[in-house]
This record gives structure tokens, C-alpha cells and sequence, in this order.
């Protein structure tokens, strides 16, 4: 319905020549914008509506059962079982840290959340069997609860920013007794807090996918990530980052690099890096993060999809 409605105005209202290199970053721009910014509200305003059921305090008090690294795999597993995209397990990521649950433990929240991804997990299922879909679970899970783990002992709570309060937020400890449409006002404001300090950002980092979608051709990645390649992996993963799109938008891709002769482990990483480390999601965590570190996250979840990927080309080489 969308797509059509993109369709109309570009071919019909603005009367642009369909398969030009302009026309099809401008409908890659035009319809990724609206849709990612309609998913991600709706997605936050869900989130808020849970949020609206467990307070800060009481998120806070189910993690502090689990110390130390079970803290980190109880995330980690958290992560896993939520069919989030990395953008929209930023928020409940942002609620993990006003409830003064460790650094760590979040991390390992955030990082599971989408490099254990159910549509790459189906992918595996159907390609390779239960052995190989196992692995992917399992590295992801390793890389999410050592990575936590890891950044929790590195100390590095002096680099989030300061989080502004909203009179809901200070109020959290009321929240069990608000009625429906007290948790749908509370809901709307919180949308709305983040939505206004975000917005700008996705259209930057759209519109830089937009480009790259449409100016960096397929058999440029197949050319220099091919299976004969060392660094095909790495290359892999920094082409993928700025391609923003879910593992579903992405299938396509992965199946024809697969066809020409792409390493499996290398599209995965690819896919994963697509997904997980994007750039929409870096402008949101500036909100709640210094640039130091958000570095320092890119950098663990980045070595994490490139031991991902170098695995998977090992056992299936």
C-alpha cells in the first residue's frame, strides 16, 4: 500500500523517469524515511506502554536478583526472546539505564537484541539445519554477555549524558496505578520527547543509505568481499553499516551475493552489520551516550560480527 502510494508521487505527481540512479534513491529515501520513523514511534509507544506496567524501580529490583555476569546472561537472554530491531531496543535500553541497572548488563541487552536476529535465525534454519542456527545463537550469545561483561568492568558510566527527567519518568513509582489513559498520555509524551530529538538524524542517515543503496552497486561488495578475500569480513561489515534496513528488506541482497559466490559467513556478517550496527541507531544512542562510547560499543559489536562471520566461513568453507 505504502510502496504504491511512493509509487504514485514519484512516477505520476512528480513525472521522474523510473530506474535512474536519482529517482530510486529518492524512492529508497522517501519510503524508508516514512516507514522507519512510523515503526519506530509505534514501537516506542508500545515500549512506553510496558514501561507503564514496570517501573524503573521494579525492573531494578527483578535484575538485581542476578548479579554480576547472571545479570549479563539474564539480558543477554532477554535480548534474544524480544523480536526487536536494533532501534527499538534503544528505548528499552534508556529505561535499563534510568532504572540504575549496570552498564554492563544493559549492554548485553542491546547487543543481543539484534545480532540474534529471528529472520537470520529462520535463514539458517532453512539453509543449514538446527546445527548451524544453534551456533548462530550461540555465538551471539557469547559475544553478548562477554561484550557486556567486558564494558562493565571498563568503568565507562562517567561517558553517558545526562538524561533529562520528565515529571512522568520522576513519577515512575506510580505508574502500577495509572489508568488506561493516563499509561496512553504517558506513552504519547515519551513518543513525542524522542521523536523530537531524533528525527533529524534519521533523515541524515537515510538519506546517506539512499546514496549508498543506489551508487555502490552489488558486484562492487562481490569484487572485493569474495570468498578468496582475508578481509572480505571486515570490508563486509563497514559496507554494511551504513545500508540501513531490516533483515527482511535485506533477504533479497544476501540471496543474490550467496548466488555469485559470497561466502556464507561473509553475507551473514554483512546482514548482521546491516542490522546491528546502523546508523539511524548510533544518532539515537548520542542521545543517551558520549561519542566515546559509542565507539567503544561499534568497536565490541563489530569484532563480534567479524568472529561471527570468519567462523561460519570456517565451518562452512
Amino acid at each position: 500500500m505504502w510502496k504504491n502510494t511512493v509509487d504514485w508521487f514519484i512516477y505520476q505527481i512528480l513525472g521522474l523517469s523510473k530506474g535512474s540512479h536519482i529517482t530510486e534513491s529518492l524512492h529508497f529515501f522517501i519510503y524508508d524515511t516514512v516507514k522507519i520513523l512510523f515503526l519506530l514511534c509505534m514501537i516506542i509507544f508500545i515500549v512506553a506502554i510496558i514501561r507503564s506496567f514496570f517501573p524503573p524501580e521494579r525492573t531494578k529490583k527483578i535484575l538485581s536478583h542476578f548479579p554480576g555476569v547472571y545479570g549479563n546472561i539474564v539480558a543477554a537472554l532477554l535480548g534474544i526472546v524480544t523480536p526487536f530491531c536494533s532501534c527499538s531496543a534503544v528505548p528499552l535500553f534508556l529505561g535499563f539505564v534510568e532504572a540504575g541497572i549496570p552498564l554492563g548488563v544493559t549492554f548485553s541487552f542491546l547487543i543481543a537484541s539484534p545480532m540474534i536476529n529471528e529472520v537470520a535465525l529462520i535463514l539458517l534454519l532453512g539453509l543449514f539445519g538446527w546445527k548451524v542456527a544453534f551456533l548462530y545463537i550461540g555465538s551471539g550469545l557469547v559475544i553478548a554477555i562477554l561484550a557486556g561483561f567486558v564494558i562493565g568492568k571498563l568503568n565507562v558510566t562517567h561517558l553517558l549524558e545526562k538524561i533529562s527527567s520528565t515529571p512522568k519518568s520522576d513519577c515512575s513509582s506510580d505508574m502500577p496505578t495509572l489508568n488506561w489513559p493516563g499509561r496512553i498520555q504517558y506513552a504519547k509524551e515519551y513518543t513525542i520527547d524522542i521523536f523530537k530529538t531524533t528525527w533529524i538524524y534519521i533523515l541524515i542517515a537515510v538519506a546517506i543509505g539512499a546514496l549508498m543503496h543506489e551508487f555502490i552497486p552489488a558486484g562492487f561488495l562481490v569484487r572485493y568481499a569474495g570468498a578468496g578475500n582475508l578481509f572480505a569480513v571486515p570490508i563486509a561489515v563497514l559496507l554494511g553499516i551504513p545500508l540501513y534496513a531490516g533483515c527482511a528488506g535485506i533477504f533479497p541482497l544476501i540471496g543474490v551475493l550467496i548466488e555469485k559466490g559470497v561466502a556464507f559467513g561473509t553475507t551473514l556478517a554483512f546482514m548482521m552489520a546491516v542490522t546491528a550496527l546502523s546508523l539511524p541507531e548510533f544518532m539515537i544512542l548520542r542521545r543517551i551516550m558520549k561519542p566515546k562510547l559509542i565507539l567503544i560499543f561499534a568497536s565490541v559489536v563489530g569484532i563480534g560480527i567479524i568472529f561471527t562471520g570468519y567462523l561460519f566461513n570456517f565451518i562452512l568453507g
